[in-house]
């Protein structure tokens, strides 16, 4: 899955797989993320947001079914 890179303190980037329906967030971390069922509007506003941090906790965080892809943190990119 292709992301795009986001001027935020906690995500990295960004990416969509509207075909799958996968929401895809890098973390500063360099966690990487999969959220699962996100509406459309959800993921504009996320792209939208000017604290996109503060967005993810307030919209996404708890409310989306998730997979954290293993390994992610020590810097290697999941691919879909």
């Amino acid at each position: 899955m292709k992301t795009t890179s986001v001027q935020s303190s906690t995500l990295a980037a960004i990416g969509c797989d509207d075909a799958c329906g996968i929401l895809q967030l890098e973390f500063r971390s360099r966690a990487v993320y999969r959220y699962f069922g996100v509406p459309g509007l959800v993921v504009d506003a996320l792209w939208a947001a000017p604290s996109k941090g503060g967005y993810f906790n307030l919209a996404i965080r708890g409310r989306f079914r998730h997979l954290r892809i293993p390994g992610t943190e020590t810097g290697s990119r999941g691919e879909c």
